[in-house]
């Protein structure tokens, strides 16, 4: 899968990954902007290239026959936007049972236009007490750029503004639908 991923990634589409981190074996990888679905194929394609696999969360209504089948075979996890359950907690709690386990997230949640960003993904990783690997998608570029890996202190305010600092500079494929 890593070759192919990686012809389609780099000859096909014409992107590149730019400042490659170390694979962490548990982790929560923020990825910004999310403004088109076609992120989440970039997202994937650039991540198989380099031979490594991560989960995702995504709305459960994307999860329906045939293509939710799809979708969890790829390592998605259907997300219950509308419910007050603590997947947080349970997320966080799956860290532990296992020795390798990386989870791919939009902090914006959405591809519209957000001020402020989700926060779940910067709690999972807090409780579970792994880092956030910060990755831009920057279609000027045609770029999956590793920006840095982040490791959270608790003060979510100040935390959450240093990662969305990250980001500055970044465009995604519809720019005006990106804010941080």
């Amino acid at each position: 899968m890593k070759k192919i991923s990686n012809f389609i990634f780099t000859k096909l589409l014409g992107w590149k990954v730019e400042n490659l981190l170390p694979d962490i074996p548990k982790c929560i990888i923020a990825v910004a902007p999310h403004t088109s679905n076609c992120d989440f194929i970039i997202s994937k394609l650039a991540y198989s290239a380099l031979g490594r696999k991560a989960q995702f969360l995504m709305k459960k209504e994307w999860f329906i026959f045939p293509i939710g089948y799809i979708f969890k075979a790829m390592g998605g996890i259907p997300v219950t936007r509308s419910k007050h359950t603590s997947m947080t907690d349970t997320l966080a709690a799956e860290f532990s049972k296992h020795d390798r386990l990386q989870i791919a997230v939009t902090p914006e949640g959405t591809r519209k236009r957000v001020t402020e960003w989700k926060r779940g993904f910067y709690y999972i990783a807090l409780k579970a007490g792994v880092p956030i690997v910060l990755v831009g998608l920057d279609y000027k570029k045609k770029a999956a750029i590793f920006l840095d890996t982040f490791f959270p202190t608790g003060d979510a305010d100040a935390d959450m503004a240093k990662i969305k600092s990250y980001f500055v500079g970044i465009t995604g494929k519809h720019p005006k639908l990106f804010s941080v």
